[in-house]
């Protein structure tokens, strides 16, 4: 076993502010929209779930048990992401840029010498930095 996980990280400058960004981070309905179905408060302390679809052949019901660990309005949001063999954390980390905010997401925790999580590592890594960036892209543009 190796002493050092892997952690999935991208940087991206969002043309908002980071009031707008940090609503579609926080607000469950927006952040449904751009990420999955949730019954997330920005509160510390709060479990909440992500639904999403099983995956076939894992061991993954589709269910994201997750915990607000650490917020800082519009700076810092921290939660777990548990559920099909990971155990992880995902931070976004929000810093004013001109007109806009630079966004800062870290997937951390993965093992990359257990099957499951180099597996996850692998398509959320693309996933993150893709579909799920662009989503969020597409939810800013439409939030007044």
């Amino acid at each position: 076993m190796s002493s050092e996980n892997a952690s999935i990280e991208v940087e991206e400058f969002l043309p908002h502010p980071p009031t707008r960004v940090w609503r579609a981070l926080t607000e469950p309905e927006l952040l449904a929209r751009w990420l999955m179905p949730n019954d997330f408060k920005p509160v510390v302390g709060h479990r909440f779930t992500f639904a999403t679809k099983p995956i076939p052949n894992v061991d993954f019901d589709g269910t994201i048990q997750c915990q607000v660990v650490d917020l800082d309005e519009e700076r810092l949001l921290r939660i777990t992401w548990g559920g099909g063999g990971l155990d992880t954390t995902v931070t976004w980390r929000l810093v004013p840029e001109g007109d806009g905010t630079r966004l800062f997401i870290e997937h951390a925790g993965f093992d990359l010498d257990d099957p499951v999580n180099a597996y996850a590592f692998r398509g959320m890594g693309s996933g993150w930095r893709t579909g799920v960036v662009r989503a969020l892209q597409n939810v800013l543009t439409e939030v007044t």
